[in-house]
Protein backbone atom coordinates (compact mmCIF):
# COMPACT_ATOMS: atom_id res chain seq x y z
CA UNK A 1 0.00 0.00 0.00
CA UNK A 2 2.79 2.31 1.05
CA UNK A 3 4.65 1.51 -2.41
CA UNK A 4 1.45 2.27 -4.59
CA UNK A 5 1.25 5.61 -2.84
CA UNK A 6 4.54 6.64 -3.20
CA UNK A 7 4.83 5.94 -7.15
CA UNK A 8 1.77 7.95 -7.62
CA UNK A 9 3.01 10.37 -6.03
CA UNK A 10 6.25 10.07 -8.06
CA UNK A 11 3.62 10.27 -11.32
CA UNK A 12 1.93 13.25 -9.93
CA UNK A 13 5.01 15.01 -9.66
CA UNK A 14 6.48 14.10 -12.75
CA UNK A 15 3.38 15.26 -14.73
CA UNK A 16 3.46 18.41 -12.62
CA UNK A 17 6.73 19.00 -13.44
CA UNK A 18 5.78 18.40 -17.40
CA UNK A 19 3.38 20.34 -17.33
CA UNK A 20 5.68 23.44 -15.97
CA UNK A 21 8.11 22.64 -18.35
CA UNK A 22 5.80 23.14 -20.87
CA UNK A 23 4.38 25.90 -19.81
CA UNK A 24 7.80 27.32 -19.48
CA UNK A 25 8.78 26.14 -23.20
CA UNK A 26 5.62 27.75 -24.88
CA UNK A 27 6.27 30.85 -23.22
CA UNK A 28 9.89 31.13 -24.16
CA UNK A 29 8.38 30.15 -28.10
CA UNK A 30 5.85 32.73 -27.63
CA UNK A 31 8.44 35.89 -26.65
CA UNK A 32 10.66 34.27 -29.31
CA UNK A 33 8.33 34.37 -31.98
CA UNK A 34 7.08 37.97 -30.25
CA UNK A 35 10.85 39.34 -30.96
CA UNK A 36 10.04 42.63 -32.97
CA UNK A 37 11.22 43.71 -36.00
CA UNK A 38 14.86 44.87 -36.31
CA UNK A 39 12.99 48.68 -37.15
CA UNK A 40 10.95 48.22 -34.40
CA UNK A 41 13.54 47.42 -31.99
CA UNK A 42 15.68 50.53 -33.24
CA UNK A 43 12.74 52.53 -33.18
CA UNK A 44 11.67 51.69 -29.66
CA UNK A 45 15.34 52.16 -28.67
CA UNK A 46 15.75 48.56 -27.52
CA UNK A 47 19.16 47.26 -25.83
CA UNK A 48 21.05 44.16 -26.11
CA UNK A 49 20.42 42.43 -23.72
CA UNK A 50 22.23 38.79 -23.13
CA UNK A 51 25.11 37.36 -25.77
CA UNK A 52 24.59 33.97 -26.33
CA UNK A 53 28.22 32.07 -27.62
CA UNK A 54 27.45 29.19 -30.29
CA UNK A 55 30.66 28.28 -30.95
CA UNK A 56 30.09 25.15 -33.43
CA UNK A 57 32.48 22.41 -34.10
CA UNK A 58 33.89 21.09 -37.37
CA UNK A 59 31.58 18.70 -37.85
CA UNK A 60 27.59 18.29 -37.41
CA UNK A 61 27.74 15.57 -35.59
CA UNK A 62 23.42 15.23 -35.87
CA UNK A 63 23.66 14.93 -39.00
CA UNK A 64 24.15 11.53 -39.73
CA UNK A 65 26.12 11.58 -42.79
CA UNK A 66 29.08 13.16 -40.96
CA UNK A 67 28.44 11.33 -37.65
CA UNK A 68 31.75 8.85 -37.96
CA UNK A 69 34.18 7.37 -35.81
CA UNK A 70 36.81 10.05 -37.99
CA UNK A 71 34.79 12.86 -37.90
CA UNK A 72 33.70 12.02 -33.89
CA UNK A 73 37.48 11.86 -33.51
CA UNK A 74 38.44 15.37 -35.27
CA UNK A 75 35.53 17.29 -33.58
CA UNK A 76 37.33 15.86 -30.00
CA UNK A 77 41.35 16.51 -31.07
CA UNK A 78 40.10 20.02 -32.40
CA UNK A 79 39.63 22.74 -29.88
CA UNK A 80 37.51 24.68 -30.54
CA UNK A 81 37.33 28.48 -30.45
CA UNK A 82 36.53 30.23 -26.80
CA UNK A 83 33.89 32.24 -26.60
CA UNK A 84 35.75 35.32 -25.56
CA UNK A 85 37.57 35.28 -28.43
CA UNK A 86 34.21 35.55 -30.62
CA UNK A 87 32.96 37.93 -28.34
CA UNK A 88 35.96 40.49 -28.48
CA UNK A 89 35.16 40.75 -32.04
CA UNK A 90 31.36 41.44 -31.28
CA UNK A 91 30.66 45.26 -32.00
CA UNK A 92 28.34 45.57 -29.18
CA UNK A 93 28.14 44.84 -25.85
CA UNK A 94 25.20 44.50 -23.23
CA UNK A 95 23.47 47.51 -22.49
CA UNK A 96 24.09 49.06 -25.93
CA UNK A 97 21.17 50.41 -28.19
CA UNK A 98 20.01 47.65 -30.28
CA UNK A 99 21.52 48.23 -33.95
CA UNK A 100 21.04 45.58 -37.24
CA UNK A 101 23.53 47.32 -39.00
CA UNK A 102 26.58 46.20 -35.94
CA UNK A 103 25.01 43.06 -36.11
CA UNK A 104 25.47 42.44 -39.51
CA UNK A 105 29.43 44.34 -39.80
CA UNK A 106 29.84 41.66 -36.61
CA UNK A 107 29.12 38.96 -39.03
CA UNK A 108 31.42 40.33 -41.35
CA UNK A 109 34.49 40.39 -39.41
CA UNK A 110 33.94 36.92 -38.09
CA UNK A 111 33.62 35.39 -41.71
CA UNK A 112 37.04 37.03 -42.25
CA UNK A 113 38.59 34.94 -39.24
CA UNK A 114 40.17 32.43 -41.24
CA UNK A 115 39.53 29.84 -38.23
CA UNK A 116 35.62 29.93 -38.71
CA UNK A 117 34.09 28.44 -42.01
CA UNK A 118 31.07 31.01 -41.03
CA UNK A 119 28.81 33.29 -38.52
CA UNK A 120 25.21 34.21 -37.99
CA UNK A 121 23.99 37.31 -35.25
CA UNK A 122 20.00 36.99 -34.81
CA UNK A 123 17.86 37.74 -31.66
CA UNK A 124 15.91 35.37 -30.22
CA UNK A 125 13.87 36.87 -27.22
CA UNK A 126 13.08 40.38 -26.06
CA UNK A 127 11.71 41.20 -22.71
CA UNK A 128 11.65 44.45 -20.69
CA UNK A 129 13.27 46.70 -23.36
CA UNK A 130 16.08 44.33 -23.98
CA UNK A 131 16.48 42.05 -26.89
CA UNK A 132 18.90 38.83 -26.64
CA UNK A 133 21.23 38.03 -29.12
CA UNK A 134 22.42 34.28 -30.08
CA UNK A 135 26.05 34.68 -32.37
CA UNK A 136 26.25 30.99 -34.23
CA UNK A 137 29.90 30.31 -35.40
CA UNK A 138 31.27 27.33 -37.39
CA UNK A 139 34.84 26.57 -36.79
CA UNK A 140 37.28 24.56 -39.33
CA UNK A 141 40.40 22.53 -38.81
CA UNK A 142 43.24 24.96 -38.15
CA UNK A 143 46.09 22.46 -37.45
CA UNK A 144 47.74 21.86 -40.77
CA UNK A 145 50.62 19.50 -41.29
CA UNK A 146 51.11 18.12 -44.82
CA UNK A 147 52.90 19.15 -47.70
CA UNK A 148 51.69 21.48 -51.10
CA UNK A 149 52.04 21.51 -54.66
CA UNK A 150 51.36 24.03 -56.78
CA UNK A 151 51.94 24.36 -61.08
CA UNK A 152 51.63 27.10 -62.62
CA UNK A 153 52.98 28.80 -66.13
CA UNK A 154 55.09 25.58 -66.89
CA UNK A 155 56.69 25.80 -63.21
CA UNK A 156 56.02 23.61 -60.17
CA UNK A 157 56.32 24.86 -56.29
CA UNK A 158 56.80 22.35 -53.35
CA UNK A 159 56.68 22.60 -49.47
CA UNK A 160 56.20 21.28 -46.41
CA UNK A 161 54.26 23.36 -43.75
CA UNK A 162 53.23 23.03 -39.72
CA UNK A 163 50.37 25.45 -38.65
CA UNK A 164 47.94 26.29 -36.76
CA UNK A 165 45.82 29.15 -36.45
CA UNK A 166 43.88 29.27 -34.22
CA UNK A 167 46.39 27.50 -30.96
CA UNK A 168 44.25 26.40 -28.44
CA UNK A 169 41.07 28.28 -29.69
CA UNK A 170 42.84 31.85 -28.27
CA UNK A 171 43.20 32.72 -32.44
CA UNK A 172 46.37 33.44 -32.47
CA UNK A 173 48.26 31.66 -35.27
CA UNK A 174 51.64 30.29 -35.68
CA UNK A 175 53.53 29.09 -39.07
CA UNK A 176 56.51 27.22 -39.73
CA UNK A 177 57.34 26.76 -43.46
CA UNK A 178 59.67 25.40 -46.20
CA UNK A 179 58.74 26.22 -49.82
CA UNK A 180 60.71 25.95 -52.82
CA UNK A 181 59.14 27.54 -55.92
CA UNK A 182 60.93 29.23 -59.29
CA UNK A 183 62.57 32.21 -56.98
CA UNK A 184 63.80 30.82 -54.22
CA UNK A 185 63.82 28.12 -51.25
CA UNK A 186 61.63 30.06 -48.70
CA UNK A 187 61.87 28.86 -45.30
CA UNK A 188 59.23 30.72 -43.09
CA UNK A 189 58.45 31.45 -39.05
CA UNK A 190 55.42 33.55 -38.38
CA UNK A 191 53.60 34.11 -35.10
CA UNK A 192 50.38 36.63 -35.42
CA UNK A 193 47.54 37.78 -32.78
CA UNK A 194 45.11 40.21 -33.77
CA UNK A 195 43.32 40.33 -31.12
CA UNK A 196 45.53 39.99 -28.29
CA UNK A 197 43.91 39.88 -24.45
CA UNK A 198 40.80 41.04 -26.30
CA UNK A 199 42.17 43.93 -27.55
CA UNK A 200 41.80 45.10 -31.65
CA UNK A 201 45.33 45.81 -31.63
CA UNK A 202 47.30 43.37 -33.56
CA UNK A 203 50.50 42.05 -33.68
CA UNK A 204 52.39 39.82 -36.50
CA UNK A 205 55.93 38.99 -37.05
CA UNK A 206 57.98 37.00 -39.33
CA UNK A 207 61.06 35.90 -39.95
CA UNK A 208 62.59 33.97 -43.45
CA UNK A 209 65.64 32.24 -43.58
CA UNK A 210 65.85 32.14 -47.40
CA UNK A 211 68.24 30.27 -50.43
CA UNK A 212 69.50 33.85 -51.22
CA UNK A 213 68.97 36.13 -48.23
CA UNK A 214 66.66 37.14 -45.33
CA UNK A 215 63.21 38.86 -44.70
CA UNK A 216 62.16 39.73 -41.32
CA UNK A 217 58.73 41.94 -40.51
CA UNK A 218 57.50 43.70 -37.34
CA UNK A 219 53.75 44.73 -37.47
CA UNK A 220 51.63 46.34 -34.69
CA UNK A 221 48.77 47.83 -35.74
CA UNK A 222 45.22 49.24 -34.47
CA UNK A 223 43.00 49.22 -37.61
CA UNK A 224 39.90 51.17 -38.58
CA UNK A 225 38.00 47.39 -37.69
CA UNK A 226 34.31 49.09 -38.80
CA UNK A 227 32.54 52.14 -40.20
CA UNK A 228 32.57 54.14 -36.60
CA UNK A 229 35.81 53.26 -35.55
CA UNK A 230 37.08 56.70 -34.62
CA UNK A 231 40.89 56.55 -34.58
CA UNK A 232 43.70 53.84 -35.95
CA UNK A 233 47.11 54.05 -35.65
CA UNK A 234 50.14 51.82 -36.80
CA UNK A 235 53.82 50.75 -37.03
CA UNK A 236 55.62 48.46 -39.44
CA UNK A 237 59.56 47.66 -39.71
CA UNK A 238 60.08 45.23 -42.89
CA UNK A 239 63.91 44.41 -44.01
CA UNK A 240 64.74 41.99 -46.46
CA UNK A 241 67.75 40.65 -48.55
CA UNK A 242 67.40 38.81 -51.43
CA UNK A 243 67.99 38.11 -55.27
CA UNK A 244 65.26 39.43 -57.89
CA UNK A 245 65.31 38.62 -61.42
CA UNK A 246 63.64 39.89 -63.97
CA UNK A 247 61.64 38.17 -66.80
CA UNK A 248 60.72 37.67 -70.68
CA UNK A 249 59.35 34.97 -72.29
CA UNK A 250 59.51 32.85 -69.03
CA UNK A 251 63.04 33.15 -68.71
CA UNK A 252 65.31 35.33 -66.63
CA UNK A 253 66.71 37.86 -68.80
CA UNK A 254 68.93 39.63 -65.64
CA UNK A 255 69.42 38.93 -62.14
CA UNK A 256 70.61 41.29 -59.29
CA UNK A 257 70.97 41.62 -55.44
CA UNK A 258 68.27 43.90 -53.76
CA UNK A 259 68.38 44.68 -49.83
CA UNK A 260 65.35 46.53 -48.88
CA UNK A 261 63.56 48.64 -45.63
CA UNK A 262 61.44 50.44 -44.58
CA UNK A 263 59.58 51.75 -41.72
CA UNK A 264 55.94 53.21 -41.57
CA UNK A 265 54.13 54.89 -38.75
CA UNK A 266 50.61 56.58 -38.61
CA UNK A 267 48.11 57.31 -37.05
CA UNK A 268 44.49 58.24 -38.11
CA UNK A 269 41.20 59.55 -37.08
CA UNK A 270 37.54 59.87 -38.01
CA UNK A 271 33.95 61.40 -37.51
CA UNK A 272 32.46 58.04 -37.75
CA UNK A 273 29.36 56.69 -39.62
CA UNK A 274 27.57 59.93 -40.60
CA UNK A 275 24.10 59.22 -43.24
CA UNK A 276 25.83 56.00 -44.50
CA UNK A 277 29.25 57.61 -45.35
CA UNK A 278 32.73 57.32 -43.39
CA UNK A 279 35.29 59.90 -43.50
CA UNK A 280 38.87 59.38 -42.47
CA UNK A 281 42.31 60.99 -42.31
CA UNK A 282 45.19 59.58 -41.55
CA UNK A 283 49.02 61.02 -41.01
CA UNK A 284 51.91 58.88 -41.31
CA UNK A 285 55.75 58.88 -42.27
CA UNK A 286 57.62 56.35 -44.03
CA UNK A 287 61.31 55.52 -44.97
CA UNK A 288 61.33 53.16 -48.10
CA UNK A 289 64.95 52.67 -48.98
CA UNK A 290 66.18 50.04 -52.20
CA UNK A 291 69.81 48.98 -53.19
CA UNK A 292 71.08 46.95 -55.56
CA UNK A 293 74.37 45.50 -56.47
CA UNK A 294 75.29 42.83 -58.90
CA UNK A 295 75.29 38.65 -57.88
CA UNK A 296 77.65 36.38 -58.67
CA UNK A 297 75.66 33.73 -59.53
CA UNK A 298 74.07 35.82 -62.84
CA UNK A 299 76.64 35.26 -65.94
CA UNK A 300 74.05 37.37 -68.35
CA UNK A 301 73.49 40.70 -69.11
CA UNK A 302 72.72 43.39 -65.77
CA UNK A 303 71.04 46.47 -65.51
CA UNK A 304 71.38 47.06 -62.13
CA UNK A 305 68.47 49.30 -60.94
CA UNK A 306 68.92 52.51 -59.75
CA UNK A 307 69.68 53.19 -55.71
CA UNK A 308 66.14 54.79 -54.04
CA UNK A 309 65.91 56.30 -50.67
CA UNK A 310 62.51 58.28 -50.03
CA UNK A 311 61.85 59.79 -46.69
CA UNK A 312 58.81 61.31 -46.55
CA UNK A 313 55.75 62.51 -44.19
CA UNK A 314 52.35 61.60 -45.64
CA UNK A 315 48.28 62.59 -45.54
CA UNK A 316 45.89 60.15 -46.83
CA UNK A 317 41.96 60.38 -46.63
CA UNK A 318 39.17 58.24 -47.91
CA UNK A 319 35.61 58.25 -48.17
CA UNK A 320 34.02 54.92 -47.54
CA UNK A 321 30.28 54.07 -48.64
CA UNK A 322 28.35 51.66 -46.09
CA UNK A 323 27.30 49.26 -48.71
CA UNK A 324 27.33 44.88 -48.55
CA UNK A 325 25.87 42.16 -50.15
CA UNK A 326 26.26 38.52 -48.83
CA UNK A 327 25.81 35.98 -51.20
CA UNK A 328 26.62 32.70 -51.84
CA UNK A 329 28.71 30.50 -55.16
CA UNK A 330 30.68 33.78 -56.99
CA UNK A 331 33.81 33.23 -55.98
CA UNK A 332 33.40 30.24 -53.51
CA UNK A 333 31.69 27.22 -53.30
CA UNK A 334 28.59 26.91 -50.57
CA UNK A 335 30.25 29.24 -48.64
CA UNK A 336 29.08 32.94 -47.27
CA UNK A 337 30.52 35.85 -49.44
CA UNK A 338 31.02 39.76 -48.44
CA UNK A 339 30.69 41.60 -51.02
CA UNK A 340 31.87 45.12 -50.90
CA UNK A 341 29.04 47.58 -53.07
CA UNK A 342 30.02 50.73 -52.02
CA UNK A 343 31.69 53.70 -53.34
CA UNK A 344 35.39 53.81 -51.93
CA UNK A 345 37.58 56.47 -52.90
CA UNK A 346 41.33 56.90 -51.39
CA UNK A 347 44.26 59.55 -52.44
CA UNK A 348 47.63 59.94 -50.21
CA UNK A 349 50.09 62.42 -51.00
CA UNK A 350 53.57 63.14 -49.44
CA UNK A 351 56.64 64.82 -49.52
CA UNK A 352 60.16 63.29 -49.40
CA UNK A 353 62.82 65.61 -49.00
CA UNK A 354 66.62 65.68 -49.31
CA UNK A 355 67.16 67.77 -46.05
CA UNK A 356 65.53 64.73 -44.41
CA UNK A 357 68.27 62.39 -45.49
CA UNK A 358 66.06 60.96 -48.53
CA UNK A 359 68.21 60.79 -51.94
CA UNK A 360 66.08 62.88 -53.69
CA UNK A 361 63.28 65.63 -53.66
CA UNK A 362 60.06 63.89 -55.13
CA UNK A 363 55.88 64.30 -54.35
CA UNK A 364 54.91 60.74 -53.72
CA UNK A 365 51.29 60.40 -54.80
CA UNK A 366 48.96 57.44 -54.56
CA UNK A 367 44.90 57.11 -55.22
CA UNK A 368 42.03 54.32 -55.59
CA UNK A 369 38.32 54.35 -56.58
CA UNK A 370 36.32 51.15 -55.54
CA UNK A 371 32.79 50.85 -56.30
CA UNK A 372 30.38 47.73 -57.55
CA UNK A 373 26.34 47.13 -58.56
CA UNK A 374 23.84 44.87 -58.13
CA UNK A 375 21.15 43.29 -60.61
CA UNK A 376 18.19 41.88 -60.33
CA UNK A 377 18.74 38.04 -60.24
CA UNK A 378 22.20 38.58 -57.92
CA UNK A 379 24.08 39.66 -60.75
CA UNK A 380 26.86 41.49 -59.99
CA UNK A 381 29.51 44.44 -61.68
CA UNK A 382 32.54 45.12 -59.82
CA UNK A 383 35.06 48.19 -60.69
CA UNK A 384 38.39 49.08 -59.35
CA UNK A 385 41.15 51.87 -60.14
CA UNK A 386 44.25 52.32 -58.67
CA UNK A 387 47.40 55.07 -59.93
CA UNK A 388 50.35 55.83 -58.13
CA UNK A 389 53.62 57.42 -58.97
CA UNK A 390 56.38 59.80 -57.98
CA UNK A 391 57.22 63.55 -59.32
CA UNK A 392 60.38 64.05 -59.35
CA UNK A 393 61.25 67.46 -61.10
CA UNK A 394 58.04 67.77 -62.87
CA UNK A 395 58.75 64.39 -64.26
CA UNK A 396 56.79 61.42 -63.19
CA UNK A 397 58.59 58.20 -62.52
CA UNK A 398 57.28 55.18 -61.44
CA UNK A 399 53.95 55.50 -62.24
CA UNK A 400 51.08 53.14 -62.93
CA UNK A 401 47.89 52.82 -63.25
CA UNK A 402 45.76 50.13 -63.10
CA UNK A 403 42.16 48.91 -63.19
CA UNK A 404 39.56 46.23 -63.38
CA UNK A 405 36.33 45.45 -64.41
CA UNK A 406 33.97 42.25 -63.32
CA UNK A 407 30.72 41.06 -63.91
CA UNK A 408 29.18 37.85 -62.34
CA UNK A 409 25.80 37.10 -64.54
CA UNK A 410 23.56 34.39 -62.26
CA UNK A 411 22.37 31.80 -64.57
CA UNK A 412 20.93 29.56 -61.94
CA UNK A 413 21.76 28.72 -58.54
CA UNK A 414 24.49 26.37 -59.63
CA UNK A 415 25.92 28.27 -63.01
CA UNK A 416 27.44 31.56 -63.36
CA UNK A 417 29.05 33.32 -65.94
CA UNK A 418 32.12 35.38 -65.62
CA UNK A 419 33.79 37.91 -67.16
CA UNK A 420 36.73 40.16 -66.36
CA UNK A 421 38.83 43.00 -67.84
CA UNK A 422 42.04 44.38 -66.23
CA UNK A 423 44.90 45.89 -67.34
CA UNK A 424 47.96 47.91 -66.34
CA UNK A 425 49.80 50.97 -67.94
CA UNK A 426 53.08 52.30 -66.42
CA UNK A 427 55.41 55.37 -67.24
CA UNK A 428 59.21 55.60 -66.31
CA UNK A 429 58.80 52.21 -64.59
CA UNK A 430 61.63 51.63 -61.56
CA UNK A 431 64.06 48.69 -63.34
CA UNK A 432 63.11 46.47 -60.60
CA UNK A 433 58.90 46.87 -61.44
CA UNK A 434 58.08 44.78 -63.93
CA UNK A 435 54.45 44.12 -66.01
CA UNK A 436 54.23 40.45 -66.46
CA UNK A 437 51.58 38.53 -68.07
CA UNK A 438 51.49 34.50 -68.21
CA UNK A 439 50.57 31.59 -66.54
CA UNK A 440 50.89 32.96 -63.30
CA UNK A 441 49.17 36.25 -63.74
CA UNK A 442 45.88 34.95 -65.71
CA UNK A 443 47.16 33.79 -69.18
CA UNK A 444 46.69 29.78 -68.30
CA UNK A 445 48.20 28.41 -71.54
CA UNK A 446 51.44 30.04 -71.56
CA UNK A 447 54.67 30.19 -69.22
CA UNK A 448 54.60 31.77 -66.16
CA UNK A 449 56.26 36.02 -66.66
CA UNK A 450 55.74 35.47 -70.31
CA UNK A 451 55.56 38.68 -71.53
CA UNK A 452 57.28 42.09 -70.69
CA UNK A 453 56.26 45.39 -71.12
CA UNK A 454 55.04 49.02 -70.05
CA UNK A 455 51.12 48.07 -70.04
CA UNK A 456 49.38 44.97 -70.14
CA UNK A 457 45.74 43.72 -70.40
CA UNK A 458 44.14 40.87 -69.78
CA UNK A 459 41.28 39.32 -70.06
CA UNK A 460 39.10 36.08 -68.98
CA UNK A 461 35.67 34.69 -70.09
CA UNK A 462 34.71 31.71 -67.69
CA UNK A 463 31.42 29.41 -66.97
CA UNK A 464 31.54 28.58 -63.90
CA UNK A 465 29.72 25.29 -62.38
CA UNK A 466 28.75 24.80 -58.54
CA UNK A 467 27.93 21.20 -58.23
CA UNK A 468 26.04 19.99 -54.68
CA UNK A 469 28.96 17.23 -54.91
CA UNK A 470 30.36 16.77 -51.66
CA UNK A 471 32.71 14.21 -51.32
CA UNK A 472 33.59 12.48 -47.71
CA UNK A 473 31.88 15.69 -46.88
CA UNK A 474 34.65 17.65 -47.11
CA UNK A 475 35.43 19.56 -50.35
CA UNK A 476 32.96 21.32 -52.40
CA UNK A 477 33.42 20.41 -55.88
CA UNK A 478 32.81 22.80 -58.96
CA UNK A 479 33.89 23.31 -62.63
CA UNK A 480 34.94 25.59 -65.41
CA UNK A 481 35.39 26.20 -68.57
CA UNK A 482 37.69 29.40 -69.62
CA UNK A 483 38.93 31.39 -72.60
CA UNK A 484 41.76 34.13 -71.79
CA UNK A 485 43.03 36.95 -73.79
CA UNK A 486 46.07 39.15 -73.19
CA UNK A 487 48.88 41.49 -75.19
CA UNK A 488 51.43 43.77 -73.67
CA UNK A 489 52.28 46.73 -75.12
CA UNK A 490 56.21 48.69 -74.77
CA UNK A 491 59.61 47.98 -74.40
CA UNK A 492 61.39 47.14 -71.52
CA UNK A 493 64.59 46.48 -71.37
CA UNK A 494 66.83 43.64 -72.03
CA UNK A 495 63.01 41.98 -72.87
CA UNK A 496 62.19 41.05 -77.00
CA UNK A 497 59.37 42.99 -78.35
CA UNK A 498 55.34 41.86 -77.70
CA UNK A 499 54.34 38.44 -79.65
CA UNK A 500 50.31 40.52 -79.97
CA UNK A 501 47.62 39.16 -78.50
CA UNK A 502 47.89 35.76 -77.19
CA UNK A 503 45.11 33.34 -76.74
CA UNK A 504 44.03 30.19 -74.43
CA UNK A 505 41.55 27.81 -73.79
CA UNK A 506 40.75 25.18 -71.29
CA UNK A 507 38.30 23.50 -68.55
CA UNK A 508 39.13 22.65 -64.94
CA UNK A 509 38.08 21.73 -61.76
CA UNK A 510 37.49 23.80 -58.60
CA UNK A 511 37.82 21.55 -54.58
CA UNK A 512 36.38 24.19 -52.06
CA UNK A 513 37.98 22.90 -48.57
CA UNK A 514 35.12 23.36 -46.54
CA UNK A 515 36.85 22.55 -43.33
CA UNK A 516 40.08 23.99 -43.18
CA UNK A 517 41.29 27.26 -42.54
CA UNK A 518 43.17 27.27 -45.31
CA UNK A 519 43.38 27.69 -49.34
CA UNK A 520 39.83 28.36 -50.27
CA UNK A 521 39.79 26.75 -53.64
CA UNK A 522 42.40 24.69 -55.41
CA UNK A 523 42.35 24.71 -58.80
CA UNK A 524 43.09 21.91 -61.34
CA UNK A 525 43.30 23.05 -65.43
CA UNK A 526 44.43 22.29 -68.44
CA UNK A 527 44.59 25.07 -70.39
CA UNK A 528 45.35 25.24 -74.42
CA UNK A 529 47.24 27.84 -76.14
CA UNK A 530 45.94 29.27 -79.63
CA UNK A 531 48.88 31.16 -80.46
CA UNK A 532 51.76 28.99 -79.80
CA UNK A 533 55.44 31.34 -80.27
CA UNK A 534 58.78 29.31 -80.43
CA UNK A 535 58.99 27.37 -77.19
CA UNK A 536 55.35 27.05 -75.71
CA UNK A 537 53.80 23.47 -75.14
CA UNK A 538 50.85 22.51 -76.73
CA UNK A 539 49.57 21.75 -73.43
CA UNK A 540 49.23 23.50 -69.55
CA UNK A 541 48.75 21.74 -66.83
CA UNK A 542 47.90 23.48 -63.66
CA UNK A 543 47.31 23.15 -60.21
CA UNK A 544 46.80 26.06 -57.76
CA UNK A 545 45.47 27.29 -54.45
CA UNK A 546 43.42 30.48 -54.73
CA UNK A 547 41.28 32.68 -52.66
CA UNK A 548 38.57 31.73 -55.11
CA UNK A 549 36.91 30.36 -58.14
Amino acid sequence: MYGFGTRSAAIALCLVLGVVCAARAAQESAAAEAVPTDSELERSHAVIGKIEIDNGNIFDLSDPRENNWLFRLADRLHIRTRPGVIRAQLLFRPGDRYSRRLLDESERILRSAAYLYDARIWTVRYHDGRVDVRVRTWDVWTLDPGFNFSRSGGANSTGAQLQELNLLGTGIALRVERTSDVDRIINLYQIQDLHPLGSWTGVTATYEHNSDGMMGELTVNRPFYSLDTRHAWGIDALKWTRVDSLYDLGAIVDRFHEDYRTVSANYGWSPGLQNGWVQRWSAGATLDEHQFSPTALWQGPTLLPADRKLIYPWLDFSLVEDDFLRLKNRNQIERTEDFYLGTLVDARVGWSDRAWGADRDALIVSGSVNTGFAFEGGSLLLIADNAAGRLEHGTLRNGLLTGSIKYYFVESPRALFYSAVQGAAGHNLDLDDQILLGGDTGLRGYPLRFQAGTSDVLMTLEQRYFTDWFPFRLWRVGGAAFFDAGRTWGNVPLAEPSLGLLKDFGVGLRFGNARSGLGNVTHVDLALPLVRPAGVKGLQFLVQTQQGF
